[in-house]
């Protein structure tokens, strides 16, 4: 009696790191980036560990390129919101929604932590060009502005998003409030900044 194997499935190269990448950011999200080991990735992706290593170079590698991706998927949809609004503050009222969107539910503050943490911050050069696109984009639809002031208060609001992502539902059931109160917090204080500056 012959055993049949299943075939193997053979995809592009980018769509090969896709499903590793997928596979990483489930693990991320369900058990925390001190979760990403080749093996369990591998695991995960339904592939080799050799497969990770030949797309990604090493475990690092992956983490990288997930906070790489997670960062260029918040970049676009931070341009897809900005057209749908009129005003500086929907644009950035919804730019923002985005940005603890993705550090909170989609687990980029872990992430981001657990580099910083580790010493390996510098890989999270995507942030800088994000900033930068964001920022080019910002000031493209409501000139006049100074960039080096969108600049700053990019620096703030990504603190802060990785702030609330990382210590938010915490802090509040500490405090006895509602896990999602810090965020309502924050992005009230986002949007006054930006009506005082705009004077809206």
């Amino acid at each position: 009696m012959s055993i049949e194997r299943a075939a193997r499935v053979r995809r592009s190269p980018e769509a090969a790191r896709e499903n590793i990448l997928a596979a990483c950011e489930a693990i991320l999200l369900e058990q925390g980036p001190q979760a990403l080991k080749l093996a369990d990735v591998a695991a995960g992706a339904g592939v080799a560990n050799a497969t990770v290593l030949h797309h990604f170079g090493s475990i690092d590698g992956v983490q990288t390129a997930l906070m790489t991706r997670m960062i260029r998927q918040l970049v676009q949809r931070i341009a897809v919101d900005f057209g749908q609004h009129q005003d500086a503050v929907g644009r950035v009222g919804a730019g923002a929604r985005a940005l603890f969107d993705a550090f909170g539910t989609r687990g980029g503050a872990r992430l981001a932590a657990w580099l910083e943490l580790t010493g390996e911050a510098r890989r999270m050069t995507a942030i800088r060009q994000a900033v930068q696109e964001v920022a080019a984009l910002r000031m493209q639809l409501d000139s006049p502005v100074d960039e080096t002031a969108v600049q700053d208060f990019m620096l703030v609001c990504v603190t802060m998003a990785l702030g609330v992502g990382l210590f938010g539902d915490t802090m509040a059931e500490l405090l006895g409030r509602p896990p999602e109160r810090i965020r309502e917090i924050a992005l009230d204080l986002i949007e006054a900044r930006i009506r005082q500056e705009t004077g809206g």
